[in-house]
């Protein structure tokens, strides 16, 4: 048995929409969830309406369907899985009461929480605190003296940022004044000056973030507190423009842009995450569960820091010259790691004095 589409046809699956961008498997799998207590408490909605809600095209919305019928309980067998139906253009869904239940939180993702609101809880300058207490005080209430071990653990976020360079981009984006920046560009080795109108300050992966529009690309820019020389507040309205929006970190915080170079990526089967991790032009599965990527970038320093760690299990193809770069400091690292060696080693076969 398979999904009905539009068409009357049955379907067993469905690729990607042409078109569409690449997406990580994180953020579909949030929607997923979402639509299917959303769609069972509206059968019948038309395939427009979903689309608008979640934010995708309708084509997108049908492929969600035709993965969400190969989902279910396990097992595998008629009344397992998933029942969707859309070949009307209206959906309806059926055998997915287990998704539709309220969501019971187990004590590790408890404490996982209670950890993350008392984190949430020291940041500096952040508001509505008092909600946060009080959604940690029902938490540990709750959970009673489970979340006694949370107590142990600590989470520092963003040491390198200074209280200063953070207050000061605070106190920029709540009086809606631009600020000048002295900022490093890692990958370039060098500083920039621009002037920014703060949108956000924003805290994702550890670290901390001024979002603002950049006089200076005439776009929206990320800009890390602690690559920030030096940051001061202007006399001047700092109201980002209209058409101005803050950036989609679902995908995290590299957007790529259309004139970025081209890079072509050979993974390995432990290096596959590399796909769902980064956004992607493409991705082409190889046999024995590896892949071919294509990804954009404006600044390759963190991609040869990547192929580095990955070590044999990931190949840059394209472009040659990335290839080369990469190989080069791979082969220079391990001279100066045999010439460390060497020198240990006579070192210690040296004969005792005396």
């Amino acid at each position: 048995m398979s999904p009905k589409g539009k068409s009357g046809q049955r379907k067993s699956g469905q690729r990607r929409p042409a078109g569409q961008p690449s997406e990580s498997a994180t953020t579909r799998l949030s929607r997923l969830l979402t639509m299917v207590p959303w769609l069972l408490n509206r059968q019948g909605v038309e395939i427009e309406d979903a689309a608008r809600e979640f934010a995708v095209t309708p084509a997108q919305i049908e492929a969600d369907l035709a993965l969400l019928f190969l989902c279910g309980t396990p097992g595998g067998y008629h009344g397992d899985l998933i029942e969707a139906e859309w070949e009307s253009g209206r959906v309806f869904l059926g055998n997915a009461d287990a998704i539709n239940r309220p969501l019971r939180l187990g004590v590790d993702e408890a404490l996982a929480l209670i950890v993350g609101l008392r984190a949430l809880a020291a940041v500096p300058g952040i508001g509505e605190r008092d909600a946060v207490v009080r959604a940690l005080a029902k938490l540990e209430a709750a959970t009673g003296s489970a979340s006694a071990g949370s107590s142990r653990i600590q989470v520092l976020i963003d040491e390198g940022t200074g209280e200063e360079a953070l207050a000061q981009a605070q106190q920029a984006l709540a009086a809606r004044r631009r600020v000048h920046l002295r900022y490093l560009v890692p990958g370039r080795d060098e500083s920039t000056e621009r002037d920014v109108d703060p949108m956000r300050v924003i805290n994702f992966d550890a670290h901390w973030y001024l979002e603002g529009w950049c006089h200076r690309a005439e776009d929206v820019r990320l800009f890390r507190l602690d690559r920030i020389e030096s940051l001061t507040i202007l006399d001047a309205d700092g109201t980002p423009p209209a058409t101005a929006e803050p950036r989609d970190l679902d995908a995290g915080v590299f957007t790529p842009h259309a004139d970025d170079q081209l890079v072509r990526l050979k993974l390995g089967p432990g290096a596959v995450w590399v796909g769902d991790y980064y956004p992607t032009e493409s991705i082409e599965p190889t046999p024995g569960g590896g892949a071919v990527i294509t990804l954009r970038t404006a600044d390759t320093a963190w991609l040869r820091r990547l192929m580095w760690r990955l070590g044999s299990a990931a190949t840059v193809l394209e472009p040659p010259e990335l290839a080369q770069e990469v190989h080069q400091g791979a082969r220079a690292a391990l001279e100066a790691y045999a010439s460390s060696a060497g020198s240990a080693s006579s070192a210690g076969s040296s004969p005792a004095s005396g």
